[in-house]
């Protein structure tokens, strides 16, 4: 169970209630649980809520498939049971196995790029850096760093709280976490 309950009904102050209608409405975007605890501070979520325009920033740098990707790869070495199950949902949507994913060199360079963000704390080996660095300018390099940042980040609100996995992302779950969906 969530260590904070999503704000709701009579809770909900009127500018919350307003940002939420406009976040759903600007990104097609659903009020998830982690969201609807966000919003217990406007500002919070307004703050997260910016993870939308650099993910967009990282669809124009990786093109759609790889952003999601990456996003699945900070996730899961983030161990975030929420966001890594969220992207998993995406891959398999898309036709895609998560645990048989079919990767070019390149890309498995930038979700080891990502990880390694992840695992390490942004303390990664010129090595992982290099591979992507020649790959990308110094703004693209920019961007992806700093989305990475803006995932854990969302990952560790995610995880501290342990944010109720949404009803519709249940049947997404990895069978060995679907016992224990609440827990990091």
């Amino acid at each position: 169970m969530a260590r904070i309950k999503p704000v709701e009904g009579t809770a909900l102050t009127a500018d919350t209630e307003k940002a939420f209608a406009a976040h759903v409405k600007s990104y097609q975007a659903r009020i998830t649980n982690m969201k609807s605890v966000l919003g217990h501070s406007l500002t919070a979520f307004d703050i997260y809520m910016q993870w939308y325009p650099l993910y967009e920033e990282v669809n124009k740098v990786l093109g759609q498939r790889l952003a999601y990707l990456y996003a699945w790869a900070i996730s899961t070495a983030s161990n975030c049971p929420l966001c890594s199950t969220y992207f998993r949902k995406i891959i398999i949507d898309a036709g895609e196995s998560p645990e048989k994913l079919q990767l070019t060199k390149a890309e498995q360079e930038v979700l080891d790029f990502g990880s390694a963000i992840a695992q390490y704390h942004g303390i990664i080996e010129d090595e992982i850096y290099k591979k992507v660095a020649e790959r990308y300018t110094d703004k693209e390099m920019v961007i992806l760093i700093a989305f990475a940042g803006q995932m854990i980040a969302t990952n560790i609100f995610s995880n501290t709280i342990q944010t109720d996995i949404d009803e519709y992302l249940k049947n997404y779950l990895p069978h060995s976490n679907s016992q224990n969906e609440n827990q990091p």
